[in-house]
């Protein structure tokens, strides 16, 4: 029924809290006309029980994993936490192993990446989702949004160096360890949705630039780039595009407003300003599609369509000039 979406990939975020069995978790992936899926961190061992047979018949692929996987149910080596960047050695330690144990599943299961959140500079309370209330409330030009970002941004600034040198040594591990086993997968950082958590684009940057060698690049999250964009922390069409060589992998999707995982060109009804993305997904050795659950099997569909299309016509114009 739906389009063969060839070399992408679908991220298990759409479905996951729909299911208990892995097996029909994929199967319904499958039925949007995916071959391969990255399993993100809610994918829990049992879960796997049902699924690696999948992939060990052919039936499934796995372009990526994202850490912590599978699903850890402690929130200090959660998805969003201090994890590489920690202070007490005990814990960062325990976020390294955990990161390889991803990367020993990437490795088992054929797949190329696996998604790393590094870490955040830490504040006493979620002073993201403060002033994201305040930009839905009042607008980000307003004197309440200006006041509460000042007063974020230099804290950020304050700390981003530190927690960035501790989150370059933690990878730094990591990567030598994942070459001396043999696991051959690259590790992604991904550009985060909150305000407070790292890296930003010049700081993966930084970070890819001091590792030149090592199997690490930037994990673009093209959602989670125009939001922070939005919120002022970046200047993400330009910054995201000069990274294009250092992407190992993309997540796809459009925020509306601050809202995000929703299918480009679709749900914004923006027809242009998702075509900045398209050569960062053309040259992406790992393109998976992280949609909500509110996104349709049509729209999926349809939205795959108008990027495909829109890449083709690229291809097409360059051999012509």
């Amino acid at each position: 029924m739906y389009t063969d979406k060839q070399e992408y990939s679908f991220s298990t975020c759409w479905n996951i809290k729909r299911y208990t069995n892995g097996q029909g978790m994929i199967e319904e992936i499958k039925s949007l006309g995916f071959k391969q899926v990255e399993l993100n961190y809610n994918v829990t061992e049992e879960m796997l029980q049902t699924i690696e047979p999948m992939i060990e018949r052919g039936q499934i692929g796995v372009s990526s994993v994202h850490n912590t996987f599978p699903h850890v149910a402690d929130p200090d080596y959660g998805t969003d936490s201090v994890l590489l960047g920690f202070d007490d050695e005990t814990r960062r330690k325990r976020a390294i192993e955990l990161l390889l144990r991803s990367a020993e599943y990437a490795h088992r299961y054929g797949a190329k990446a696996v998604v790393v959140h590094p870490g955040e500079v830490p504040f006493e309370y979620n002073i993201d989702e403060a002033l994201k209330k305040i930009y839905h409330d009042q607008g980000p030009d307003s004197p309440a949004y200006q006041s509460l970002w000042q007063e974020m941004l230099e804290k950020r600034e304050d700390g981003s160096a530190y927690y960035l040198s501790r989150i370059q040594e933690s990878l730094e591990e990591v990567c030598d360890l994942s070459e001396q086993r043999g696991y051959g997968v690259n590790f992604g950082i991904e550009t985060r949705s909150r305000c407070y958590q790292m890296p930003t684009l010049h700081e993966a940057g930084t970070i890819i630039g001091q590792m030149k060698g090592a199997p690490l690049g930037l994990w673009y999250d093209i959602g989670h780039g125009m939001m922070m964009d939005r919120m002022g922390l970046y200047d993400n069409v330009r910054e995201a595009n000069a990274l294009i060589d250092h992407v190992v992998g993309v997540h796809i999707h459009e925020t509306v407003g601050l809202a995000d995982h929703w299918c480009p060109y679709i749900h914004s009804k923006d027809m242009t300003f998702f075509d900045s993305f398209l050569d960062i997904i053309d040259r992406s050795p790992v393109k998976v599609y992280e949609l909500k659950a509110a996104c349709t099997p049509e729209e999926i569909d349809e939205s795959h369509g108008i990027i495909t299309a829109r890449i083709a016509e690229r291809h097409v114009a360059r051999q012509r000039g």
